[in-house]
């Protein structure tokens, strides 16, 4: 990440994160997010994960929603077997800053997590966006990230891909 865009990180206000622990070792689950193309077995609202470029903090993919929405990741920071950051655009319109954890729990047992900073709501003052990031960019972005960190975990600890809508629809997505 270069340094600008790391400052204006630094001073994100409210970004959402959810995690799930995965009765797998960390170096399955790194394998789960690492590999090209792996939304489509993983992500309970990808319909497909064209890669463009797969080269560690150089790659960049499409995730192509149920929906027929189209978001770009650009990966930015990658540590090799624990995660990365990204950004996610539409079109040209960078949307958010995105971070992928893995922490180990013990030999069997991993937490992934994702980290989502939002970028929509930060140009205005934090008196005027609280108001939407509590009542409705939260929630809907807490959900979401539910139903993918869940998706990865079905994933990893099934064998195969998670169903589309496994854990039910969502407004932005499906």
């Amino acid at each position: 990440m270069d340094l600008s865009t790391q400052e204006a990180r630094d001073g994100f206000r409210w970004p959402i994160a959810r995690s799930v622990d995965i009765a797998a070792p960390t170096a399955d689950v790194w394998r789960a997010i690492s590999e090209p193309g792996n939304l489509v077995a993983s992500h309970p609202f990808c319909k497909d994960n064209p890669v463009e470029v797969w080269d560690r903090d150089r790659s960049r993919d499409a995730v192509h929603y149920l929906n027929d929405v189209v978001y770009t990741r650009c990966f930015r920071d990658w540590s090799e077997g624990r995660g990365y950051d990204l950004e996610i655009y539409h079109g040209e319109r960078k949307l958010a800053w995105v971070s992928w954890r893995i922490e180990s729990l013990g030999d069997d047992r991993s937490s992934l997590t994702i980290t989502v900073y939002p970028l929509g709501l930060q140009h205005l003052p934090p008196v005027l966006r609280w108001a939407p990031q509590l009542v409705f960019l939260g929630p809907k972005m807490r959900a979401y990230l539910d139903s993918v960190v869940r998706g990865f975990e079905w994933s990893v600890t099934r064998g195969h891909a998670v169903p589309r809508n496994q854990f039910g629809t969502h407004r932005w997505f499906s």
